[in-house]
Formats: structure tokens, C-alpha cells, sequence
């Protein structure tokens, strides 16, 4: 059974900075593209950033460009997203995604991937 569970989420003032993490189980994540997509009330899920499988490129949304930085550990099977100078507009439950067979032009679309986690809550005050 594949899981994906994210941690490391919390209440930050506008500023600071959190890691959140993507482990996985039942599944190998460096075969995968990985994924962070973002989800705040009453808006649809939004991609954040996208880690291609085979060539390990990145691909950021511009909202955070700059600001956040995705990253693979293989030997833990764990996916990590730094996010340094959050602002109050980075609030939302965040979920990463895995898919083995998603196309690079769809990235960033939430219904090609096949695997998610159950999120997990980023709350930044100003």
C-alpha cells in the first residue's frame, strides 16, 4: 500500500522559515515526479513546485520562486520543501503528489498524479 505522509507544518509569523517533508512508503520516490501543490479555504488546489522524475529539474510556480526550494533525500525516501520568507499568501494545507508515468507539460496538474498525502497546514501570520 503506498502512503505519502507530510509533516512539518505550523503557525509562522510572515518572515519565517519552514521545512516541510514528503515520506513515502510502499513506494520509491526517486522514481517518481514529485510534487507540492497547496490548497488555501475556499480556492482551488494550487501547484507549487514539481521535481521531475528522470532528470531531477525543477519547476516552481512564480509565487515562490526564489523563496522555496524542493529537494529528494533517496536513502530516506523522503521529499523535502524549504520555504524561507513566507508571507501571509503562502497560508493553505499543503500536499505533495507522486506520479511515475505524469508528463512534463502536465506538471503541474493536479489530477495527473496518482498519489497524494493527507496535507498537512501552513499558517502564516502577518
Amino acid at each position: 500500500q503506498v502512503q505519502l505522509v507530510e509533516s512539518g507544518g505550523g503557525l509562522v509569523q510572515a518572515g519565517a522559515s519552514l521545512r516541510l517533508s514528503c515520506t513515502a512508503s510502499g513506494r520509491t520516490l526517486r522514481s517518481d515526479t514529485v510534487a507540492w501543490f497547496r490548497q488555501a479555504p475556499g480556492k482551488e488546489r494550487e501547484f507549487v513546485v514539481g521535481l521531475w522524475r528522470s532528470s531531477g529539474t525543477t519547476h516552481y510556480a512564480d509565487s515562490v520562486k526564489g523563496r522555496f526550494t524542493i529537494s529528494r533525500d533517496n536513502a530516506k525516501n523522503i521529499v523535502y520543501l524549504q520555504m524561507n520568507n513566507l508571507k501571509p499568501e503562502d497560508t493553505g494545507v499543503y500536499y505533495c503528489a507522486a506520479s511515475s508515468t505524469i508528463i512534463l507539460s502536465a506538471i503541474a496538474t493536479p489530477s495527473q498524479y496518482h498519489y497524494w498525502g493527507q496535507g498537512t497546514q501552513v499558517t502564516v501570520s502577518s
